[in-house]
């Protein structure tokens, strides 16, 4: 009886998971030497980003595979129309954060797309109290400036690449609403303010990742900094 009660650690058991398991691939992560995001910046201000930088931008992430960064929320600063703002996003996925805690966990994960067109983004935050923050957000190689974040409900965000100071900037360029076919940009009245989004080389396989909204008329709606690290062999 003690034998049978044990058996799930037996050949009867392992023996089928270890076939099934010698047959299991990871899907590929590779380099890609006509990556689109050096595309969209273009070669001269490619060249002015660091290597790490540029490597981590020309993966070249195949469907069902992903990357994963971990890390650490430092900097979270948000005024009261930005936790309004905040709050209001949650019907198309909170992809600003809820509160201001720092100090605590956070991670990237990017997944790439089926078709081979984009990527996939889950970004959690942890929060002093309650369950994580989840963001789910995709970029496509699409639109007019050839690189559009969606959000949730047909909100999308078209996304301009710049190089400043070994960084390399993804700037909001418009907001726009898209159902199936027909498309509609926000006029800038509507818009919640000018996105921006800053990846930051800080050596030894660390990097910042910023979030800046920027009212024209209130000022700073919501600022946010974390640090993040290399997965484990690309350090």
């Amino acid at each position: 009886m003690g034998a049978q009660a044990t058996g799930w650690q037996g050949e009867w058991w392992s023996e089928p998971v270890r076939r099934r398991c010698r047959s299991w691939h990871r899907p590929a992560v590779r380099t890609d030497g006509d990556a689109p995001f050096r595309r969209l910046l273009g070669d001269t201000r490619w060249a002015l980003l660091p290597p790490a930088v540029r490597r981590r931008f020309a993966r070249h992430v195949a469907a069902g595979a992903c990357v994963t960064y971990a890390g650490q929320v430092t900097e979270c600063r948000m005024r009261g129309a930005g936790w309004l703002l905040a709050q209001a996003c949650r019907l198309i996925g909170a992809p600003l954060p809820l509160g201001t805690d720092t100090g605590v966990a956070a991670s990237v994960t990017v997944t790439g797309a089926e078709d081979g067109k984009g990527q996939y983004w889950m970004r959690q935050y942890g929060r002093a109290h309650g369950f994580p923050q989840v963001i789910h957000s995709c970029k496509r190689f699409a639109g007019p400036t050839g690189l559009e974040e969606y959000l949730g409900l047909g909100i999308g965000i078209a996304l301009r690449l710049d190089a400043a100071d070994g960084s390399l900037l993804f700037l909001g360029d418009h907001y726009f609403l898209q159902l199936g076919r027909w498309r509609l940009r926000l006029p800038r009245w509507l818009e919640p303010g000018r996105l921006v989004i800053g990846h930051v080389d800080l050596g030894a396989g660390r990097f910042a990742f910023t979030l800046d909204l920027i009212h024209p008329w209130l000022g700073e709606l919501v600022h946010q900094l974390a640090v993040f690290e290399d997965e484990e062999g690309e350090r």
